[in-house]
């Protein structure tokens, strides 16, 4: 018997004949899933999870405090409600992208953000805005991630992917920003369960 040849296919594959392939209910389950779109999406959920991780570290009475710095304009209650539009950014896309099925996100597009902000407000819109960006990618194929999306910042369209990275990007941003601010405070968090 001749070796299979090395790859990432099951065994079964090789065992079939054009003509089953082309019949066999294993043809359902062997298209492609959508491998982009799925990676963006974990790294997007690891992101959230750790902002929310940072947002429950900020201290108690903290919230108008902001570093001495001339460009450091923003106090950190104010950044929890900025964090707030990063996400509303992911909602817009979406409903941007799949305006019949995600119609109810009109709605969330109205509620404020960019406003100061307790810890507990923040964390529960984070939750709020997560179930939306779940059916979001729940609808989103690596296909869609090619089309062009009219948006505020570019009329004639980006791709897709760029609008979603860009608001990756965006949360990363912000992200790190909370991160230092916490520094700043003379925060001491864990790290792999070390003080």
């Amino acid at each position: 018997m001749s070796a299979q040849p090395r790859t990432n296919f099951p065994a079964c594959f090789f065992q079939l004949q054009w003509g089953d392939w082309l019949n066999s209910p294993l043809e359902l389950h062997t298209l492609p899933q959508p491998i982009i779109s799925n990676d963006i999406h974990a790294k997007l959920r690891e992101q959230i999870e750790r902002t929310e991780h940072l947002i429950r570290l900020v201290p108690a009475g903290k919230l108008a405090w902001k570093p001495q710095s001339p460009s450091a304009a923003t106090e950190l209650g104010h950044l929890l409600g900025h964090l707030l539009d990063c996400l509303a950014g992911f909602c817009a896309v979406f409903l941007a992208a799949f305006p019949r099925e995600l119609a109810h996100l009109a709605e969330v597009q109205s509620l404020r953000v960019n406003h100061a902000c307790e810890p507990e407000d923040a964390l529960e819109r984070f939750r709020e805005y997560e179930a939306h960006i779940e059916r979001g990618f729940a609808l989103c194929s690596d296909d869609d991630l090619r089309r062009m999306i009219p948006s505020v910042f570019v009329p004639e369209g980006e791709s897709l992917l760029t609008l979603l990275l860009g608001n990756l990007e965006h949360l990363i941003n912000h992200k790190y920003q909370l991160f230092f601010y916490l520094k700043l405070l003379h925060w001491r968090g864990t790290v792999a369960g070390k003080e």
